[in-house]
């Protein structure tokens, strides 16, 4: 059966209208495992993406984990891989005609756990944040 992902809640972002505010994304895969970064080393292999699907915030930039290159006996060449904890950072801006008060931002995070004999079936996890425009 495939691992897992889990994602830590997220506190309330509060969010200045007109202004810039990030948001960190904490996951961590079960020991053992490892997900593809978000540029794997093979085009065959499925990248971990994040998509933010509705929300107040304008999306301004992504930053994922910084991959290890590891070698598995599956593959001829090392891979390009995340594993156990990691963060995943999202910059947004808040338009200036934001509505006040709480709001959903939600999106989903899609992964592709392996061990280190094979890959299962890629995965997505909704991500649900409370953002509280001011």
């Amino acid at each position: 059966m495939a691992p897992t992902l889990k994602v830590e809640p997220v506190p309330t972002v509060k969010a200045k209208k007109g202004g810039e505010t990030t948001v960190t994304l904490k996951a961590t895969l079960p020991a053992g495992y490892h997900a593809n970064s978000n540029k794997p080393s093979e085009a065959y292999l499925i990248p971990l993406t994040l998509k933010w699907t509705a929300g107040p915030l304008q999306l301004d930039g992504i930053t994922y984990p910084k991959p290890e290159m590891e070698k598995y006996s599956f593959s001829e060449k090392p891979l390009s891989v995340v594993t156990g904890e990691f963060a995943i950072t999202t910059k947004f801006k808040v338009p200036a005609d934001a509505q006040n008060g709480p709001a959903a931002q939600t999106g989903t995070l899609r992964y592709q756990a392996c061990d280190n004999k094979a890959c299962y079936p890629p995965k997505s996890v909704p991500v649900n944040i409370t953002v509280s425009v001011e």
